[in-house]
Protein backbone atom coordinates (compact mmCIF):
# COMPACT_ATOMS: atom_id res chain seq x y z
CA UNK A 1 0.00 0.00 0.00
CA UNK A 2 1.67 3.41 -1.09
CA UNK A 3 1.88 6.15 1.39
CA UNK A 4 1.77 9.49 -0.13
CA UNK A 5 2.39 12.82 1.67
CA UNK A 6 -0.61 14.50 2.20
CA UNK A 7 -0.63 17.71 -0.30
CA UNK A 8 -1.28 20.19 2.40
CA UNK A 9 2.38 19.06 4.12
CA UNK A 10 3.73 19.20 0.93
CA UNK A 11 6.33 21.85 0.54
CA UNK A 12 5.58 24.46 -2.49
CA UNK A 13 9.13 24.41 -3.97
CA UNK A 14 12.89 22.84 -3.27
CA UNK A 15 15.82 25.23 -3.29
CA UNK A 16 18.24 24.61 -6.01
CA UNK A 17 20.14 27.49 -5.99
CA UNK A 18 22.95 28.19 -3.21
CA UNK A 19 20.42 31.29 -2.27
CA UNK A 20 17.93 29.63 -1.69
CA UNK A 21 19.08 26.80 -0.03
CA UNK A 22 20.80 29.25 2.56
CA UNK A 23 17.34 30.85 2.83
CA UNK A 24 15.51 27.38 3.63
CA UNK A 25 18.50 26.09 6.14
CA UNK A 26 17.87 29.80 8.31
CA UNK A 27 14.32 28.95 7.88
CA UNK A 28 14.98 25.70 9.33
CA UNK A 29 16.92 26.63 12.04
CA UNK A 30 14.74 29.03 13.18
CA UNK A 31 12.32 26.84 13.25
CA UNK A 32 14.30 24.71 15.90
CA UNK A 33 15.14 27.63 17.99
CA UNK A 34 11.48 28.44 18.25
CA UNK A 35 10.30 25.15 18.62
CA UNK A 36 12.72 24.61 21.34
CA UNK A 37 11.84 27.73 23.22
CA UNK A 38 8.13 27.68 22.87
CA UNK A 39 6.87 23.84 22.06
CA UNK A 40 4.76 23.86 19.11
CA UNK A 41 1.57 25.30 20.18
CA UNK A 42 3.59 28.39 20.68
CA UNK A 43 5.37 28.28 17.04
CA UNK A 44 4.17 30.72 14.37
CA UNK A 45 5.24 31.20 10.70
CA UNK A 46 5.70 34.91 11.72
CA UNK A 47 7.99 33.79 15.30
CA UNK A 48 9.91 31.76 12.76
CA UNK A 49 10.39 34.31 9.73
CA UNK A 50 11.59 36.78 12.14
CA UNK A 51 13.95 34.44 13.87
CA UNK A 52 15.35 33.56 10.78
CA UNK A 53 15.15 37.19 9.09
CA UNK A 54 13.12 36.51 6.09
CA UNK A 55 9.64 37.99 5.52
CA UNK A 56 7.02 35.74 5.94
CA UNK A 57 6.40 35.81 2.15
CA UNK A 58 9.00 34.44 1.38
CA UNK A 59 8.56 31.37 3.97
CA UNK A 60 5.27 30.73 2.07
CA UNK A 61 7.02 30.55 -1.32
CA UNK A 62 8.50 27.43 0.42
CA UNK A 63 6.22 26.25 2.68
CA UNK A 64 2.00 27.09 2.82
CA UNK A 65 1.90 26.46 6.77
CA UNK A 66 3.41 25.87 9.71
CA UNK A 67 2.70 21.73 9.92
CA UNK A 68 4.04 21.66 6.03
CA UNK A 69 6.66 23.43 7.40
CA UNK A 70 7.19 21.17 10.62
CA UNK A 71 7.06 18.16 8.35
CA UNK A 72 9.51 19.11 6.04
CA UNK A 73 12.08 19.76 9.16
CA UNK A 74 11.30 16.48 10.27
CA UNK A 75 11.84 15.12 6.70
CA UNK A 76 15.53 16.74 6.52
CA UNK A 77 16.45 15.21 10.02
CA UNK A 78 15.32 11.77 8.99
CA UNK A 79 16.99 12.04 5.77
CA UNK A 80 20.31 12.83 7.98
CA UNK A 81 19.55 10.02 10.44
CA UNK A 82 19.36 7.74 7.50
CA UNK A 83 22.28 8.97 5.61
CA UNK A 84 24.05 8.27 9.13
CA UNK A 85 23.25 4.76 9.56
CA UNK A 86 23.79 4.05 5.53
CA UNK A 87 27.18 4.96 6.28
CA UNK A 88 27.96 2.91 9.10
CA UNK A 89 26.29 0.12 7.37
CA UNK A 90 29.01 0.60 4.47
CA UNK A 91 31.76 0.88 6.66
CA UNK A 92 30.71 -2.60 8.33
CA UNK A 93 30.03 -4.72 5.52
CA UNK A 94 32.08 -8.08 6.00
CA UNK A 95 32.77 -7.29 9.63
CA UNK A 96 31.43 -10.02 12.58
CA UNK A 97 28.00 -9.71 13.24
CA UNK A 98 28.41 -8.47 17.07
CA UNK A 99 30.82 -6.39 15.52
CA UNK A 100 28.30 -4.92 13.50
CA UNK A 101 25.30 -4.51 15.97
CA UNK A 102 27.90 -2.39 18.35
CA UNK A 103 28.23 0.13 15.38
CA UNK A 104 24.76 0.39 14.86
CA UNK A 105 24.02 1.03 18.04
CA UNK A 106 26.57 3.75 18.36
CA UNK A 107 25.67 5.79 15.59
CA UNK A 108 22.16 5.38 16.26
CA UNK A 109 22.42 6.51 20.14
CA UNK A 110 24.73 9.50 18.86
CA UNK A 111 22.38 10.62 16.51
CA UNK A 112 19.57 10.62 18.90
CA UNK A 113 21.27 11.86 22.39
CA UNK A 114 23.57 14.56 20.84
CA UNK A 115 20.43 16.96 20.92
CA UNK A 116 18.03 14.72 22.65
CA UNK A 117 16.00 18.04 23.78
CA UNK A 118 15.29 18.15 19.68
CA UNK A 119 15.05 14.95 19.31
CA UNK A 120 12.07 14.99 21.45
CA UNK A 121 10.78 18.31 20.03
CA UNK A 122 10.71 16.53 17.19
CA UNK A 123 8.85 13.76 18.17
CA UNK A 124 6.21 15.92 19.61
CA UNK A 125 6.02 18.56 16.61
CA UNK A 126 4.67 15.43 14.33
CA UNK A 127 2.38 13.72 16.81
CA UNK A 128 -0.80 15.67 14.75
CA UNK A 129 0.33 15.23 11.91
CA UNK A 130 -0.30 12.75 8.96
CA UNK A 131 3.38 11.49 8.61
CA UNK A 132 3.13 7.90 7.86
CA UNK A 133 4.64 8.70 4.41
CA UNK A 134 7.53 10.10 6.00
CA UNK A 135 8.25 6.97 8.44
CA UNK A 136 7.47 4.75 6.12
CA UNK A 137 10.28 6.27 3.51
CA UNK A 138 12.74 6.40 6.19
CA UNK A 139 12.23 2.16 7.40
CA UNK A 140 12.03 1.70 4.21
CA UNK A 141 15.67 3.21 3.48
CA UNK A 142 17.22 2.38 6.46
CA UNK A 143 16.15 -1.50 6.71
CA UNK A 144 17.49 -2.10 3.14
CA UNK A 145 21.10 -0.90 4.76
CA UNK A 146 20.98 -2.89 7.77
CA UNK A 147 19.35 -5.76 5.90
CA UNK A 148 22.51 -5.92 3.12
CA UNK A 149 25.11 -4.91 5.96
CA UNK A 150 23.51 -7.91 8.19
CA UNK A 151 23.16 -10.03 5.05
CA UNK A 152 26.85 -9.87 4.39
CA UNK A 153 28.04 -10.69 7.96
CA UNK A 154 31.86 -12.71 7.93
CA UNK A 155 31.33 -14.75 10.65
CA UNK A 156 27.73 -15.83 11.04
CA UNK A 157 24.66 -17.44 9.49
CA UNK A 158 21.50 -16.16 9.56
CA UNK A 159 18.75 -18.44 8.89
CA UNK A 160 16.11 -15.01 8.30
CA UNK A 161 18.00 -11.78 7.96
CA UNK A 162 14.96 -10.18 7.31
CA UNK A 163 13.81 -11.37 10.39
CA UNK A 164 16.54 -10.73 12.54
CA UNK A 165 17.07 -7.45 10.86
CA UNK A 166 13.40 -6.51 12.44
CA UNK A 167 14.37 -7.93 15.65
CA UNK A 168 17.72 -6.27 16.12
CA UNK A 169 16.40 -2.62 15.05
CA UNK A 170 12.86 -2.50 16.98
CA UNK A 171 14.93 -3.38 20.14
CA UNK A 172 17.96 -0.99 19.14
CA UNK A 173 15.47 2.15 17.91
CA UNK A 174 12.70 1.57 20.69
CA UNK A 175 15.61 1.47 23.83
CA UNK A 176 17.02 4.71 22.24
CA UNK A 177 13.89 6.33 22.07
CA UNK A 178 12.99 5.53 25.74
CA UNK A 179 16.22 6.90 27.18
CA UNK A 180 15.86 10.29 25.40
CA UNK A 181 12.08 10.98 26.27
CA UNK A 182 12.32 10.08 29.63
CA UNK A 183 15.42 12.20 30.27
CA UNK A 184 18.04 9.49 31.83
CA UNK A 185 21.09 11.44 33.58
CA UNK A 186 24.03 10.58 31.37
CA UNK A 187 25.84 7.41 33.94
CA UNK A 188 22.18 5.83 33.80
CA UNK A 189 21.71 6.79 30.04
CA UNK A 190 25.34 5.27 29.71
CA UNK A 191 24.61 2.08 31.56
CA UNK A 192 21.54 1.53 29.04
CA UNK A 193 23.61 1.59 25.88
CA UNK A 194 26.10 -1.08 26.87
CA UNK A 195 23.14 -3.34 28.33
CA UNK A 196 21.80 -2.25 25.24
CA UNK A 197 24.98 -4.13 23.54
CA UNK A 198 25.02 -7.00 25.73
CA UNK A 199 21.39 -7.68 25.26
CA UNK A 200 21.45 -7.82 20.95
CA UNK A 201 25.12 -9.88 21.30
CA UNK A 202 23.22 -12.26 23.65
CA UNK A 203 20.66 -12.65 20.96
CA UNK A 204 22.49 -12.89 17.54
CA UNK A 205 24.52 -15.26 19.44
CA UNK A 206 21.58 -17.18 19.83
CA UNK A 207 20.26 -17.17 16.33
CA UNK A 208 23.49 -18.04 15.27
CA UNK A 209 23.63 -21.15 16.92
CA UNK A 210 19.69 -21.62 15.67
CA UNK A 211 20.84 -21.33 12.36
CA UNK A 212 24.00 -23.68 12.80
CA UNK A 213 22.10 -26.47 14.23
CA UNK A 214 19.29 -25.97 11.87
CA UNK A 215 21.74 -26.29 8.75
CA UNK A 216 23.62 -29.33 10.88
CA UNK A 217 20.16 -30.90 11.13
CA UNK A 218 19.19 -30.44 7.41
CA UNK A 219 22.62 -32.19 6.43
CA UNK A 220 22.14 -34.95 8.51
CA UNK A 221 18.60 -36.14 7.50
CA UNK A 222 19.82 -35.06 3.66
Amino acid sequence: MPHDTPTALKARKTPVQSRSRVTVDAIFEATIQVLLGKGMNGLTTTLVAERAGVSVGTMYQYFPNKQALIYALNKRYLDTLAGRIETTCAEQEGMPLAHMVEALIATYWRAKMERADLTRALYRSVAELDNDALMHEFAARVDRATEAMFASTSDSALSDVAATNLTLTSVIYGTVRNAFERGLPSDDAEELRRNLVVMCQTYIAAASSSASLSDAASSYHS
